[in-house]
């Protein structure tokens, strides 16, 4: 049975600091592409970042550019997002995504979302 579990959301100060982490069951997690994505109230899923199996490649978003920084940990099948500088237009539901694709297989996978809040 698949499980993607978030955790670390919560309430953050402007300027303030939160570590998202994502523990992937189930699958092969060492060969699927990890990703970070956001939905902020009345907005589209953003893309916030991504990293491919081995970590050799990541993207961020321009908007967390410079600010976040993603990580994964094949032996402990985690990926972790360090949210530093965090403004309120950081306030959304983060979700960890899963993906793998190949010629004959399309796996996507997602977890159920952990709220980060951004207040003074």
């Amino acid at each position: 049975q698949v499980q993607i579990v978030e955790s670390g959301g919560g309430l953050v100060q402007p300027g303030g600091s939160l570590r998202l982490s994502c523990k992937g069951s189930g699958f092969d997690f060492e060969t699927y592409r990890m990703s970070w994505y956001r939905r902020a109230p009345g907005n589209e899923r953003e893309l916030v970042a991504t990293i491919n199996s081995i970590g050799s490649i990541i993207h961020y978003s321009d908007s967390v550019k410079g600010r976040f920084s993603i990580s994964r940990d094949n032996a402990k099948n985690t990926v972790d997002l360090q949210m530093n500088s965090l403004d309120v237009e950081d306030t959304a539901v983060y979700y960890c995504n899963a993906r793998y694709t190949d010629y004959a297989t399309a796996d996507d996978y997602w977890g159920q979302g952990t709220q980060v809040t951004v207040s003074p």
